[in-house]
């Protein structure tokens, strides 16, 4: 077996030979539905569980569709020392393929539920590796490490804009200038599309003007009046000699500008990432008071669980007894 297309049921099922070319037609749109209804991110992330999966069956002379198969995958997993949210995620490509293969019933075979909520007890849901937010004073740090430079100021709004959206990487370096929308109150940015809205409904987050030294508006403005950007992508990589590409900045160079600046600016650059924008917005505004409600609709976060899993830290020092008796 092969870790094909979303829809490898619809197309081998069938006889082929007895369709009309109109339901062959229909087959090959209902494949290319199916493959949109998952981000590229996604899609690519479970062919590779797929291929993962398929590696280890061969390895270890297992058929792929069969309850044993993926409950001894998952062990396997644990051996190795995986954290739980990779193991999860693996779980869910396997499952993902398991259902293109109409092999349903291997991947919710009640023996395959207990070894999975085995592992999760195993292993524990505790994030490891897990960057640390950057708080208020921490980004006022970053800020003054930077100079006026080109990447400067690209830096200075992308680590702005990025705290105060608290939009995910993948959002804020999908933003077009067409997604932003200034008026004297500040900026409305239009996002898309997102992690958690695959059917493109999109939505509006507003960053008010702030003062002066931190303000991720004027810092915005200052970033694309500079180089002239007045179309497509917003964030663009630029180089050793402060020229600006036409190409888009990836995911990852978020992250490298984060750890960058930080080393420059004596912060443990280890446990920083471009995730430590989001984070740190979510617990600097609890924090300062925020309501949970108020930190989901900036941050887009569907689940006051997630919310809370930012806040932990915060939460076991405030109203701490031991700091009354201490």
């Amino acid at each position: 077996m092969n870790a094909s297309g979303p829809m490898t049921t619809l197309a081998t099922t069938t006889a082929a030979a007895s369709l009309s070319t109109s339901a062959r037609a229909h087959l090959q749109h209902a494949a290319e539905l199916a493959d949109a209804s998952k981000s590229d991110a996604t899609r690519r992330a479970y062919a590779a569980d797929a291929r993962a999966y398929l590696a280890f069956c061969e390895s270890a002379e297992l058929v792929p569709t069969t309850p044993a198969a993926v409950a001894a995958h998952v062990s396997s997993l644990v051996s190795e020392g995986r954290p739980w949210s990779s193991i999860q995620r693996r779980v869910a490509g396997v499952r993902s393929w398991l259902s293109q293969q109409g092999a349903e019933d291997a991947a919710t075979h009640p023996a395959v539920a207990a070894v999975v909520a085995g592992a999760r007890r195993t292993v524990g849901t505790a994030t490891r590796n897990e960057r640390s937010p950057l708080l208020v004073a921490d980004l006022e740090r970053l800020l003054a490490a930077l100079g006026d430079c080109v990447a400067g100021r690209r830096d200075r709004a992308l680590l702005l804009v990025g705290f105060a959206t608290g939009l995910r990487r993948s959002e804020l370096v999908a933003l077009d200038v067409a997604d932003l929308a200034f008026d004297s109150r500040g900026v409305a940015i239009s996002v898309r599309r997102s992690k958690t809205d695959q059917g493109g409904a999109g939505r509006i987050v507003a960053i008010p003007f702030g003062r002066a030294a931190t303000c991720p508006v004027r810092a915005l403005q200052a970033w694309l009046q500079s180089t002239g950007i007045d179309s497509g992508a917003v964030w663009r990589s630029v180089n050793r000699h402060q020229q600006v590409s036409a190409a888009r900045l990836s995911d990852k160079a978020v992250a490298l500008v984060v750890q960058s600046v930080a080393e420059r600016a004596g912060l443990d650059a280890s446990r920083l990432g471009a995730h430590s924008l989001r984070a740190g917005l979510v617990t600097s505004a609890v924090m300062a008071g925020a309501s949970t409600a108020e930190v989901m609709r900036q941050t887009g976060h569907k689940s006051e669980a997630m919310v809370r899993r930012y806040t932990r830290i915060h939460d076991a020092f405030h109203g701490n007894v031991a700091g009354r008796l201490l």
